[in-house]
């Protein structure tokens, strides 16, 4: 059974212990550590033995996630420069578990003084809080932080290497800032050229017009001392048709689970999605036709997936981050220890949109659910 990347549990004297998971019908994905601890990492079993694994390549896409890059994003610096501990032998995969772990440099923990007693709200201080019994670990967030999504991009990074080689592509880009948008994908005819073209831009989006005015709304928000959300839009191209099952392990089923695994996300819609719902039949399926042979579909609202498998069109959906919760404007709160009404500001750094620095996140979540796909329906790549 697929589970999400939450917590897998054992009980062991009565007491749970946890560890973020995802666990495929192939590829068993753990994720480990915490925001202010000395490391985070990964540890990735049932990849395919004799995969070489560029680590230059690798880096390059873990680059695109890391923190200080510019005014957009949190002042914190880390180079995010993976570890190889196990299961590569000469730069491939030797068939034993991959184990990477990341070493964290710059943490003020300072800054989180006050977040014991004061649950910052949107975020999971206090539902962690009452989970634990106050055992967690404040600093930066813990292991809830979107710190862990970069050793989420080790393992994502490397199922995207593994699935280029065998021309499955997949891109993403910035759709919507805060109801501002860019240019959708062509959903019939993605050209990786268009997935390049977006990857190799600071600022993710395919209409650089569109993106300038992103830009200057989240500054803004910076300068209010507030943040603001937006949309992602992924496509994967290259897939046969075949892929998933139906009701329960239905493609749409696999990646939702992968992508709310992803901190932030709080929505996600494949295809036309809600717009759906606003349609006739007539308007809303995807007339099909014979093409060099081949069936095709002339339209693609059903976001390349019907009856949970995948129809050989592109995939594509929409997910929605929200707004940063960690802000410096003055919020209301309670305190735990007084059992009072109180408010709080934010100190620390933090980014006023974590959109941009979520884009490979996204890539990464869905090339592990991709490749496990394939994995588990033929058994290899």
């Amino acid at each position: 059974m697929y589970t999400s990347l939450t917590h897998a549990v054992c009980t062991c004297k009565n007491k749970s212990y946890h560890m973020s998971s995802i666990i495929g019908n192939h590829l068993k994905v753990s994720i480990f550590g915490q925001s202010h601890a000395p490391g985070i990492g990964c540890v990735i079993d049932g990849l395919p033995a004799g995969e070489t694994i560029n680590e230059a390549e690798l880096q390059a896409f873990l680059a695109r996630r890391a923190p200080g890059q510019n005014s957009l994003s949190t002042a914190r610096k880390e180079a995010d420069l993976p570890e190889f501990i196990s299961g590569i032998y000469e730069g491939k995969t030797c068939g034993a578990p991959v184990c990477a772990i990341i070493r964290n440099a710059d943490q003020h923990s300072k800054d989180y003084s006050e977040i014991k007693d004061k649950p910052r709200p949107g975020h999971a201080d206090y539902t962690a809080d009452v989970k634990y019994g106050g055992a967690q670990d404040v600093r930066g967030g813990g292991h809830f932080s979107g710190r862990l999504t970069a050793p989420l991009c080790i393992a994502g990074g490397i199922c995207l290497q593994i699935l280029e080689r065998n021309n499955i592509h997949i891109g993403a880009h910035i759709y919507a800032i805060n109801n501002i948008y860019d240019d959708a994908f062509d959903p019939c005819n993605i050209p990786t050229a268009v997935f390049d073209a977006a990857a190799n831009k600071k600022f993710p989006v395919l209409n650089d017009v569109q993106g300038e005015l992103m830009q200057k709304r989240i500054l803004e928000a910076k300068e209010d001392c507030d943040s603001v959300g937006g949309i992602i839009e992924c496509a994967v191209t290259g897939l046969p048709a075949g892929l998933g099952d139906p009701m329960f392990d239905g493609m749409e089923n696999r990646l939702s689970r992968m992508i709310f695994g992803v901190p932030a996300v709080k929505g996600i819609e494949f295809g036309d999605g809600f717009a759906a719902a606003g349609k006739r039949g007539s308007e809303n399926n995807d007339p099909m036709r014979y093409q060099d042979g081949h069936p095709v579909m002339t339209s693609n609202h059903a976001g390349g997936i019907l009856g949970g498998i995948t129809t050989g069109m592109p995939l594509w959906f929409r997910c929605a981050i929200k707004p940063t919760p960690s802000i410096a404007k003055e919020q209301h709160t309670i305190s735990l220890s007084r059992n009072e009404n109180t408010v709080l500001s934010i100190h620390g750094r933090h980014d006023p949109c974590i959109v941009q620095r979520a884009v490979p996140v996204i890539i990464a979540a869905t090339a592990i659910c991709i490749l496990d796909t394939i994995l588990d329906t033929k058994g290899r790549v």
